[in-house]
């Protein structure tokens, strides 16, 4: 038998619509799929490590369900790969690509190590509609504005959706793997991983069934729905995209043939699948995305840094007083996720009115999403700061009370998530509580705070700051 092949999974945890397993197969030779709790998944912060622990879980059952297996091993990638290789009689490496300043250091690493031990290695497509260097301006640089970027891929074809494979070639004898139950995944989520875990989504099967319901019942309204909280108006596939448990083109095709059959909704979604594209296309040719202000410009302008300021903790434990911005802090540390405009508001209100850094929010976002995503965690915030790429005007500064009165009119997304001052608080609004840390000394009984700073006078102050910074 030929050699075997070591399939390296990270963000592609599925079997459907993936370049690299259909390519695999067809060589014939045994496979053995992989996953490593390598240097990159031990930064991860608590709540997306938890998460694509569940996924590693899922894809593991799935495997297993067509004769295959999944591996698991801990370590340093190159170190544990080059074991593997060694134990297996393996001359070939292949994994998905990844576009992330640290996982692509983690890959270049790798790559050079096997490849000087005469180890094969390739990375294949698959996270991404279109790589990030396929697609260039008329001057053949890279898009810095989204709008540009969207025409410039109109009529463009990424291509149909791949089958799953019924079946993976197996080795003869297959490598000992480590247990996902020894490496606590979740260990760092403490009381909240249980409440979180409620309100997960996982595995192929999932997905593509919370797809189906979208197209069937959802995208027709979606390009109003989306923008309230307190409605199920949106697709709640980040969640499955983050980890690769759906593929980006059977979304997007899925979106092409609503738009074909008359749904009005269709093509925003289209547009908001766009939107990722183009996160990882601005991260792939500026990192700095992710660490430092994209406009070096802003780097004047008098943000607070302190994660633990007064301000900033309030915020991270939704006690600003300011009710739009308090529910939705609630809904991500109870449930790992937050509705898009709710994102928008938080964002604002932290950058804005509390004067303080977005990344104290994207490094506080990167440990409390379970949806978290590397490229569009960093462009939402510098995007809302006004620090990015592509960005929201400095004198954007969105009002959290009018913001409330218009897209949650009946207070429903607030008596979702705020017990005080309800009588019979429901279980979302318990279920934070019940996921906040102790310390925190949260309860129902709890009086409600007053605002920390009002929707005027943050407005003012980050206004003059503004003007003080351009002078």
């Amino acid at each position: 038998m030929p050699a075997p092949i070591l399939i390296w999974l990270r963000r592609d945890l599925r079997l459907a619509d993936h370049p690299l397993l259909s390519e695999a197969v067809m060589t014939g030779a045994p496979l053995i799929p992989v996953f490593l709790h390598d240097e990159v998944v031990e930064e991860q912060g608590a709540a997306p490590r938890f998460r694509l622990g569940r996924s590693v879980e899922s894809l593991a059952r799935d495997l297993d369900a067509i004769g295959s297996k999944l591996v698991l091993r801990r370590g340093r990638a190159l170190d544990s790969l080059r074991a593997l290789a060694a134990e297996t009689g393996a001359r070939a490496v292949w994994w998905s690509r990844a576009y992330d300043p640290e996982a692509r250091a983690r890959d270049a690493e790798t790559m050079e190590g096997l490849d000087a031990e005469g180890i094969e290695t390739r990375d294949f497509t698959g996270h991404l509609l279109f790589e990030p260097e396929s697609v260039e301006t008329k001057t053949g640089g890279y898009y810095k504005v989204y709008t540009p970027y969207m025409k410039s891929l109109r009529g463009r074809d990424p291509g149909a959706p791949l089958p799953a494979s019924a079946r993976l070639p197996a080795p003869d004898r297959w490598p000992p793997s480590e247990s996902l139950d020894d490496w606590d995944m979740g260990r760092d989520m403490n009381r909240g991983g249980a409440v979180v875990a409620q309100y997960l989504t996982v595995g192929e099967a999932a997905a593509r069934a919370r797809l189906d319901r979208f197209v069937a019942e959802r995208i027709e309204d979606y390009g109003l729905a989306r923008d309230r909280p307190d409605i199920d108006g949106t697709s709640g596939l980040s969640e499955n995209l983050t980890y690769g448990e759906i593929g980006i083109r059977t979304c997007y095709r899925a979106a092409l043939a609503a738009r074909e059959a008359g749904a009005e909704g269709a093509e925003t979604f289209l547009k908001e699948l766009i939107w990722r594209e183009f996160a990882y296309h601005l991260l792939h040719h500026t990192p700095r995305l992710i660490t430092r202000n994209w406009r070096a410009e802003w780097d004047r302008f008098p943000w607070s840094e302190d994660g633990h300021s007064p301000e900033a903790t309030a915020w991270k434990r939704g006690r600003t007083g300011m009710r739009f911005v308090d529910a939705a802090m609630r809904e991500l540390y109870a449930t790992g996720r937050m509705h898009n405009r709710a994102r928008m508001i938080v964002g604002s209100y932290l950058t804005k009115h509390l004067m303080t850094h977005w990344k104290i929010g994207h490094d506080w976002f990167a440990d409390c999403l379970i949806d978290w995503d590397p490229a569009n965690n960093a462009l939402g915030w510098q995007w809302i700061a006004g620090s990015g790429p592509d960005a929201a005007p400095y004198f954007r500064v969105y009002n959290p009370e009018s913001q409330l009165a218009k897209f949650d009119p009946d207070g429903a997304y607030v008596r979702a998530w705020i017990a005080e001052g309800q009588s019979a608080p429901p279980r979302t609004a318990l279920d934070f509580l019940a996921a906040a840390p102790r310390h925190w000394g949260l309860s129902a009984e709890m009086a409600y705070p007053a605002p920390i700073v009002g929707a005027a006078e943050g407005r003012d102050r980050a206004l003059a700051a503004y003007r003080a910074r351009d002078t």
